[in-house]
């Protein structure tokens, strides 16, 4: 039974360390809101006060957190998991976070005796819910086949990509693509019903039709539905976008559809929507079109003469 530190319990880390507590490992959580601990302490987890508290008796330490700067703030801050992580401590970084940070952290946890895996996942709330995460993970192989025990019960798959920051660049090129995706689906959306045509029947064609990715497939019910609770928040996709095009540029490519995406899922964090899930993306575009518009006069009108009536 190995000890596991579990860093950062938001929508996707409470369901990775939920599944890690239903395979019998001991589990020490810390969270910067302490009260999302709460559940996960009621299933058997211990709560520690800080990052390098639960780091000290672990085997393995489990960073689930935004970005790089809490990242960094996490493993390398004051009382963060590498002050308190003992040696040869296995340190997995599952965030979204730049290559150039996780080849940082992965020197500053070698001075620490510390071997780190840049594990990024693919997947949302319920992949992480059921155990059926993908992991893309960079760093040495020999690591890696220590840290599978821990990777068994939160996924379905585990791919080894190359050295430390593989993993963090594959996960970049995938959300790259996903995001624009969505912010075509999106445009889409919003053209057919522009044009009058029926929005769900036009995405029931691009479903079943060549544009019909999985993710289409899954993003898309949630735009017609306008329900964005969150699988995936629209400020970590507009994140991803960012560190995309900075990856891109420093081998010289430039992701011109990246730039153009991450505008659209600007205007919907200044429309209010950055905390919400990335199907959002399309709410600007799909709350001003014109076949919008009529659907909510009818609604307006229906509601009055009901008004009337009663």
């Amino acid at each position: 039974m190995l000890n596991v530190a579990f860093l950062g319990l938001g929508v996707m880390g409470s369901g990775m360390a939920a599944r890690l507590l239903g395979a019998g490992a001991r589990v020490a959580v810390w969270n910067r809101s302490a009260a999302r601990a709460e559940p996960l302490q009621a299933k058997g987890a211990s709560v520690a006060a800080t990052p390098a508290a639960a780091a000290a008796d672990a085997d393995v330490i489990v960073a689930m957190v935004a970005d790089d700067r809490a990242s960094r703030e996490v493993w390398l801050g004051a009382d963060g998991a590498l002050a308190g992580a003992r040696r040869g401590a296995i340190a997995l970084e599952c965030g979204t976070v730049s290559p150039s940070w996780v080849e940082e952290l992965a020197r500053e946890a070698a001075a620490r005796a510390a071997d780190l895996l840049d594990a990024p996942v693919l997947g949302s709330r319920p992949h992480a819910h059921d155990g059926q995460l993908t992991f893309l993970v960079g760093g040495d192989a020999a690591v890696l086949d220590r840290a599978r025990p821990i990777l068994a019960p939160m996924s379905r798959l585990v791919i080894h990509l190359g050295p430390i920051g593989s993993g963090a660049r594959m996960k970049l090129v995938n959300n790259f693509l996903a995001g624009t995706q969505a912010a075509a689906l999106a445009e889409a959306l919003a053209m057919a019903g522009a044009a009058g045509l029926d929005r769900d029947a036009a995405f029931s064609v691009l479903a079943n039709g060549a544009p019909g990715s999985p993710l289409v497939k899954t993003v898309g019910p949630r735009m017609l539905a306008r329900d964005y609770d969150v699988n995936f928040a629209l400020s970590l996709m507009r994140k991803d976008l960012t560190y995309a095009i900075e990856e891109a540029a420093a081998h010289g490519v430039t992701l011109s559809i990246a730039a153009a995406a991450r505008a659209l899922y600007d205007n919907a964090i200044a429309a209010g929507f950055a905390d919400v899930d990335f199907a959002a993306v399309a709410e600007p575009l799909l709350a001003t079109d014109k076949h919008e518009e009529g659907h909510r006069r009818t609604r307006t009108n229906t509601d009055k003469a009901e008004e009337g009536h009663r």
